[in-house]
Protein backbone atom coordinates (compact mmCIF):
# COMPACT_ATOMS: atom_id res chain seq x y z
CA UNK A 1 0.00 0.00 0.00
CA UNK A 2 1.16 3.48 -1.02
CA UNK A 3 0.30 6.54 0.59
CA UNK A 4 1.55 9.98 1.72
CA UNK A 5 0.64 11.20 5.30
CA UNK A 6 1.37 14.69 6.21
CA UNK A 7 1.54 15.30 10.03
CA UNK A 8 2.31 17.99 12.65
CA UNK A 9 5.96 16.54 13.24
CA UNK A 10 9.85 17.57 12.33
CA UNK A 11 9.26 15.92 9.07
CA UNK A 12 6.54 14.37 6.46
CA UNK A 13 6.55 10.74 7.02
CA UNK A 14 5.39 8.31 4.61
CA UNK A 15 3.37 5.62 5.17
CA UNK A 16 5.23 1.87 3.69
CA UNK A 17 5.79 4.27 0.56
CA UNK A 18 9.58 4.09 -1.31
CA UNK A 19 8.43 7.06 -3.53
CA UNK A 20 11.43 9.52 -2.27
CA UNK A 21 14.69 8.47 -3.53
CA UNK A 22 17.33 7.30 -0.87
CA UNK A 23 21.04 7.97 -0.85
CA UNK A 24 22.98 4.48 -1.78
CA UNK A 25 25.53 3.25 0.11
CA UNK A 26 28.55 5.28 -0.34
CA UNK A 27 31.63 3.60 -1.46
CA UNK A 28 34.37 6.49 -2.47
CA UNK A 29 37.15 4.43 -1.16
CA UNK A 30 36.18 1.98 -3.78
CA UNK A 31 36.19 3.96 -6.99
CA UNK A 32 39.23 5.16 -6.41
CA UNK A 33 40.94 2.54 -5.32
CA UNK A 34 39.23 -0.27 -6.87
CA UNK A 35 38.88 -2.16 -4.28
CA UNK A 36 36.58 -2.65 -1.08
CA UNK A 37 38.47 -3.42 2.09
CA UNK A 38 36.70 -6.41 3.52
CA UNK A 39 34.43 -6.91 6.68
CA UNK A 40 35.13 -8.65 9.69
CA UNK A 41 34.27 -9.34 13.11
CA UNK A 42 37.10 -6.43 13.75
CA UNK A 43 35.76 -3.77 10.77
CA UNK A 44 32.34 -4.73 10.33
CA UNK A 45 29.59 -3.20 8.60
CA UNK A 46 26.83 -1.83 10.79
CA UNK A 47 23.35 -2.16 9.12
CA UNK A 48 20.16 -0.89 10.71
CA UNK A 49 16.62 -1.69 9.60
CA UNK A 50 13.57 0.67 10.88
CA UNK A 51 10.49 -1.16 10.37
CA UNK A 52 7.26 -1.22 12.21
CA UNK A 53 4.87 -4.49 12.45
CA UNK A 54 2.21 -2.41 11.29
CA UNK A 55 3.52 -1.26 7.97
CA UNK A 56 2.46 -3.45 4.74
CA UNK A 57 5.86 -2.64 3.05
CA UNK A 58 7.85 -3.92 5.78
CA UNK A 59 8.08 -7.54 5.77
CA UNK A 60 10.40 -8.14 2.93
CA UNK A 61 12.77 -5.66 4.40
CA UNK A 62 12.88 -7.40 8.05
CA UNK A 63 13.27 -11.32 6.16
CA UNK A 64 16.35 -9.69 3.92
CA UNK A 65 18.21 -8.29 7.96
CA UNK A 66 17.26 -11.89 9.30
CA UNK A 67 18.88 -13.03 6.22
CA UNK A 68 22.19 -11.28 7.14
CA UNK A 69 21.85 -11.14 11.06
CA UNK A 70 23.92 -14.62 11.66
CA UNK A 71 26.90 -12.87 9.45
CA UNK A 72 30.44 -12.67 11.98
CA UNK A 73 31.24 -9.43 9.75
CA UNK A 74 27.89 -7.43 10.03
CA UNK A 75 26.24 -6.06 13.26
CA UNK A 76 22.56 -6.18 12.14
CA UNK A 77 20.12 -4.26 14.29
CA UNK A 78 16.26 -4.57 13.92
CA UNK A 79 14.68 -1.05 15.42
CA UNK A 80 11.02 -0.85 15.41
CA UNK A 81 9.33 2.44 14.95
CA UNK A 82 6.00 3.73 16.93
CA UNK A 83 4.71 6.37 14.46
CA UNK A 84 2.64 3.35 12.38
CA UNK A 85 0.62 2.48 15.80
CA UNK A 86 -1.85 4.46 14.75
CA UNK A 87 -2.91 2.67 11.78
CA UNK A 88 -4.29 -0.30 14.18
CA UNK A 89 -1.55 -2.24 15.65
CA UNK A 90 0.87 -1.55 17.96
CA UNK A 91 4.45 -2.45 16.96
CA UNK A 92 5.22 -5.27 20.41
CA UNK A 93 8.88 -3.69 20.46
CA UNK A 94 8.25 -0.01 19.62
CA UNK A 95 10.24 2.32 21.23
CA UNK A 96 10.06 6.30 20.87
CA UNK A 97 14.02 6.11 21.18
CA UNK A 98 14.31 4.06 18.40
CA UNK A 99 12.03 6.50 16.69
CA UNK A 100 13.91 9.43 17.75
CA UNK A 101 16.83 7.97 16.39
CA UNK A 102 15.42 7.44 12.93
CA UNK A 103 14.48 11.26 12.75
CA UNK A 104 18.27 12.15 13.86
CA UNK A 105 19.35 9.87 10.65
CA UNK A 106 16.66 11.82 8.71
CA UNK A 107 18.14 15.57 9.48
CA UNK A 108 21.64 14.00 8.70
CA UNK A 109 21.42 12.16 5.75
CA UNK A 110 19.07 15.40 5.05
CA UNK A 111 16.38 13.26 4.02
CA UNK A 112 12.69 15.36 3.67
CA UNK A 113 10.57 12.64 5.79
CA UNK A 114 11.24 9.55 7.65
CA UNK A 115 9.68 6.44 5.94
CA UNK A 116 9.57 2.65 6.29
CA UNK A 117 11.27 0.26 5.94
CA UNK A 118 14.83 2.07 5.64
CA UNK A 119 17.92 0.87 6.06
CA UNK A 120 20.85 2.78 7.57
CA UNK A 121 24.62 1.61 6.80
CA UNK A 122 27.27 2.63 9.22
CA UNK A 123 25.47 6.20 9.65
CA UNK A 124 26.26 6.98 6.37
CA UNK A 125 24.03 6.24 3.60
CA UNK A 126 20.34 4.69 3.60
CA UNK A 127 18.17 2.01 1.37
CA UNK A 128 14.51 1.13 1.26
CA UNK A 129 16.00 -2.57 1.46
CA UNK A 130 12.93 -4.57 0.77
CA UNK A 131 13.93 -5.33 -3.00
CA UNK A 132 15.55 -9.22 -3.51
CA UNK A 133 19.16 -8.78 -2.94
CA UNK A 134 19.01 -5.50 -2.20
CA UNK A 135 20.32 -5.44 1.27
CA UNK A 136 23.14 -7.76 0.11
CA UNK A 137 24.27 -5.68 -2.52
CA UNK A 138 24.08 -2.85 -0.16
CA UNK A 139 26.37 -4.88 2.27
CA UNK A 140 28.66 -5.80 -0.36
CA UNK A 141 29.36 -2.31 -2.02
CA UNK A 142 29.90 -0.53 1.76
CA UNK A 143 33.27 0.23 3.38
CA UNK A 144 33.28 -1.61 6.62
CA UNK A 145 33.82 0.48 9.54
CA UNK A 146 37.30 1.49 10.18
CA UNK A 147 40.02 4.18 11.23
CA UNK A 148 38.11 4.43 14.67
CA UNK A 149 39.22 4.49 18.10
CA UNK A 150 39.58 0.83 19.55
CA UNK A 151 36.62 -0.26 22.16
CA UNK A 152 37.89 -2.70 24.88
CA UNK A 153 35.82 -4.30 27.50
CA UNK A 154 36.57 -5.30 30.87
CA UNK A 155 34.98 -5.82 34.47
CA UNK A 156 31.43 -3.78 33.55
CA UNK A 157 33.11 -1.64 31.89
CA UNK A 158 34.06 -0.27 28.07
CA UNK A 159 36.99 1.74 27.35
CA UNK A 160 37.12 3.46 23.89
CA UNK A 161 40.69 4.48 23.07
CA UNK A 162 42.38 7.89 21.66
CA UNK A 163 41.59 9.34 18.02
CA UNK A 164 40.28 12.60 16.55
CA UNK A 165 37.40 14.61 16.70
CA UNK A 166 34.11 13.78 18.65
CA UNK A 167 31.60 11.09 18.88
CA UNK A 168 28.37 9.73 21.17
CA UNK A 169 29.31 6.58 22.87
CA UNK A 170 25.49 3.99 22.10
CA UNK A 171 25.25 0.63 23.72
CA UNK A 172 22.94 -1.13 22.26
CA UNK A 173 21.21 -4.82 23.43
CA UNK A 174 19.52 -7.18 20.57
CA UNK A 175 17.89 -10.42 21.01
CA UNK A 176 19.74 -12.86 18.94
CA UNK A 177 16.60 -15.24 18.72
CA UNK A 178 13.82 -15.34 16.06
CA UNK A 179 10.48 -13.29 17.99
CA UNK A 180 7.58 -15.03 15.57
CA UNK A 181 5.22 -11.94 16.48
CA UNK A 182 1.06 -12.95 15.02
CA UNK A 183 -0.05 -9.66 13.69
CA UNK A 184 -3.87 -9.26 14.70
CA UNK A 185 -4.61 -6.03 13.27
CA UNK A 186 -3.42 -3.31 10.89
CA UNK A 187 -1.73 -3.51 7.56
CA UNK A 188 -0.84 -7.11 8.38
CA UNK A 189 -3.19 -8.30 10.42
CA UNK A 190 -3.29 -12.51 9.89
CA UNK A 191 0.30 -12.76 9.52
CA UNK A 192 2.99 -14.43 11.58
CA UNK A 193 6.17 -12.28 11.20
CA UNK A 194 9.83 -13.02 12.11
CA UNK A 195 12.05 -10.86 13.60
CA UNK A 196 15.56 -11.39 14.27
CA UNK A 197 17.98 -9.40 16.23
CA UNK A 198 15.49 -6.78 17.87
CA UNK A 199 16.72 -4.18 19.38
CA UNK A 200 15.68 -3.84 23.00
CA UNK A 201 17.96 -1.27 24.67
CA UNK A 202 19.37 1.98 23.31
CA UNK A 203 21.62 4.09 25.93
CA UNK A 204 24.19 7.05 25.60
CA UNK A 205 26.70 5.77 27.08
CA UNK A 206 28.40 9.51 27.02
CA UNK A 207 30.64 11.46 25.21
CA UNK A 208 34.08 10.89 23.96
CA UNK A 209 36.16 13.77 22.55
CA UNK A 210 39.40 12.27 21.24
CA UNK A 211 41.17 11.08 24.66
CA UNK A 212 40.86 7.67 25.76
CA UNK A 213 38.00 6.89 28.18
CA UNK A 214 36.15 4.60 30.35
CA UNK A 215 31.75 4.27 30.72
CA UNK A 216 29.97 2.15 32.77
CA UNK A 217 28.10 -0.59 31.56
CA UNK A 218 24.66 -1.33 32.70
CA UNK A 219 24.03 -4.71 33.95
CA UNK A 220 22.55 -7.46 30.73
CA UNK A 221 19.56 -9.25 32.33
CA UNK A 222 19.10 -11.07 29.73
CA UNK A 223 21.10 -14.15 28.46
CA UNK A 224 19.33 -13.76 25.10
CA UNK A 225 20.23 -10.39 24.46
CA UNK A 226 23.93 -9.71 22.59
CA UNK A 227 25.42 -6.10 23.12
CA UNK A 228 27.05 -3.33 20.95
CA UNK A 229 28.81 -0.62 21.60
CA UNK A 230 29.08 2.14 18.69
CA UNK A 231 31.24 5.23 18.60
CA UNK A 232 29.09 7.62 16.53
CA UNK A 233 29.60 11.37 14.74
CA UNK A 234 27.13 13.67 17.30
CA UNK A 235 23.99 14.31 15.76
CA UNK A 236 23.83 10.94 13.59
CA UNK A 237 27.28 11.09 12.13
CA UNK A 238 28.94 8.26 10.61
CA UNK A 239 29.60 5.01 12.94
CA UNK A 240 33.60 4.78 13.40
CA UNK A 241 33.99 1.79 15.21
CA UNK A 242 32.19 -1.06 16.30
CA UNK A 243 32.34 -3.92 18.35
CA UNK A 244 30.15 -6.40 19.97
CA UNK A 245 31.63 -7.30 23.39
Amino acid sequence: MLRLLFILLPFALTACSQSNPVTPPANAAAGKQGAVKKASAVNPIVVELYQSQGCSSCPPANAALNAEAGRSDVIALNFSVTYWDRLGWKDTFGDPKYTQRQYDYAAALKNPNVYTPQVVINGRSDIVGNNPGELNGAIAASVPVSGGPAINHSAGKVTVGGGGGKADIWLIRYDRNVQNVAVKAGENSGRSLPHKNVVRQLVKLGNWAGKPATYAVPANQNRNFDTVILVQRPAAGPIIAAKRI
